[in-house]
């Protein structure tokens, strides 16, 4: 008779792990590029630079998809956290004008059966494999007494590569350049604790509550359920913003901190970047937040993308070239000389 496990009743099953580690060479060949020179199992990925750059620099990020895990445990689409975190870190290393090239993903939990940590690496895979981004490997780390039954958190890793004189560092922008902004699907991964507590939603009640809640139809949102607007995915620009790369002098991705933080992290000190939020329409979802949460004006812009996902910096020569190479793309503002404030708001 074989004794039982006590490591299994720790929390950790090292037999249910192996017979999920054995499934996951068939996930990852999904998301695999000519380069890649390992399969799952080693204790590191391998990945050949080659010769097509002539003088390459590597782009990296790390980030997560944040508290959003848990409406998508709620709703069971673990699916959609893949997309989330891929979308997220495509953008993240396209501010400096980086394709990606592969990525590595890092899930923790407590309790999540191997279907639930199956639906989480094959959504990676897809997302990754739809954005020509290999899925290197990663880590699946069962951690009771740290996480609460039942929970679990994901990140990811990125590496990308420019060519170094192709390095989109905020150096070319410059005073009447043209602000252009891209459309965000939603919340994108940013700003959910926010929302979760101002809707109330996923703040300690139970389980079957969280879902009914999620059912509700807020005639604001056009029919649409409050779950179908918050499990939005985190769109990935980087194929909408290839061609016109060289157009460009700036990208800021507005994640968490909204205009304040994000723009000026690509804007030299001695300019301001203007925007007339009048310029384009705030995604329902974001004045049913205001709405209901009595949030400032101020502080919406400040936390969430209030429907762009990406601002990009033009010299006004190339803003009509741009702006007809993406049809969904909007004049937003323009940059001027330091005001006193790195980002104006107007029309608040």
């Amino acid at each position: 008779m074989t004794e039982p496990r006590q490591y299994a009743a720790a929390g950790v099953d090292i037999a249910a792990r192996s017979k999920f580690a054995a499934g996951l060479p068939a996930i990852l060949a999904q998301a695999r590029r000519p380069e890649v020179l390992s399969d799952a199992g080693p204790f590191s990925g391998l990945f050949r630079l080659g010769d097509k750059y002539r003088d390459p620099v590597l782009a990296s990020s790390a980030d997560g998809v944040g508290t959003k895990v848990k409406l998508h445990l709620a709703l069971n689409r673990l699916d959609l956290c893949g997309p989330d975190i891929l979308g997220h870190s495509v953008n993240d290393i396209l501010a400096c004008g980086a394709e990606p090239l592969f990525f590595l993903d890092y899930i923790a939990g407590n309790g999540l059966t191997s279907d639930q940590k199956t639906s989480l690496v094959e959504g990676v895979a897809r997302a990754c494999a739809d954005n020509h981004c290999a899925l290197l490997g990663g880590e699946t780390a069962d951690m009771p007494d740290v996480y609460p039954p039942g929970e679990f958190d994901l990140a990811g890793f990125i590496v990308g590569v420019v060519e170094r004189d192709r390095i989109i560092d905020g150096s070319k922008v410059a005073a009447d350049d043209v602000l252009i902004g891209i459309p965000s699907s939603g919340l994108h991964t940013n700003g959910f604790s926010l929302a979760r507590k101002v809707l109330d939603i996923c703040n300690g009640e139970p389980l079957d509550e969280t879902r009914r809640r999620l059912e509700e139809r807020p005639a604001i949102l056009g029919g649409r359920s409050l779950g179908e607007a918050f499990l939005e995915t985190h769109r990935p620009y980087h194929s909408v913003i290839a061609p016109i790369l060289d157009r460009v002098h700036g990208i800021a991705h507005i994640t968490g901190g909204g205009y304040t933080e994000n723009v000026p992290r690509i804007l030299p000190k001695d300019l301001t970047a203007r925007f007339d939020t009048r310029a384009w329409p705030v995604l329902p979802i974001f004045q049913l937040i205001r709405q209901r949460g009595e949030v400032s004006d101020e502080e919406m812009y400040e936390v969430f993308n209030m429907g762009l996902g990406l601002v990009l910096m033009v010299a006004p020569a190339d803003a009509e070239e741009v702006l007809a190479a993406i049809p969904e793309a909007l004049t937003v503002g323009s940059v001027v000389p330091a005001t006193g404030r790195r980002v104006e708001l107007r029309g608040l």
